[in-house]
């Protein structure tokens, strides 16, 4: 059996499923990007990450908007032991090409730890806050 601190399926609880879940990522407006994915990072009090995607009908049909999600998820699953737990991801793609998985592995790593440092930096108690 495999290890389970190593499972690598893609399970329910690691969706965003509800429209409200995905209001309130939009609205923590805290997001990072390059030239292939945009991450919008929301915390979400969970031991682990949740994975929305949004691909809009400007990137071709449902074809190939599908193959785009299918490929974004496949990144996250294989790499979400890497990236910082309890945050709600929304990835929005840049460019309708499809990108290498390699590459888009990498990108979504740095992508979700610099957002993850912003909603730490953004969550930070400021010095003049009374106790």
């Amino acid at each position: 059996m495999a290890d389970p601190a190593r499972d690598f399926r893609f399970r329910k609880a690691e969706h965003l499923r509800r429209p409200a879940d995905f209001r309130r990522v939009y609205a923590r407006r805290c997001a990072a990007s390059d030239a292939w994915l945009l991450v919008q990072a929301c915390s979400n009090d969970l031991p682990h990450s949740r994975l929305g995607l949004s691909v809009s009908r400007k990137y071709g049909n449902a074809v190939a908007r599908n193959r785009l999600r299918r490929l974004y998820r496949e990144a996250f699953r294989l790499s979400k032991y890497e990236l910082p737990k309890g945050l709600d991801l929304v990835l929005i793609p840049r460019s309708p090409n499809e990108p290498p998985l390699d590459v888009l592995k990498q990108s979504l790593k740095t992508l979700v730890q610099q957002a993850a440092r912003r909603l730490a930096r953004q969550e930070k108690p400021s010095c003049s806050a009374p106790e």
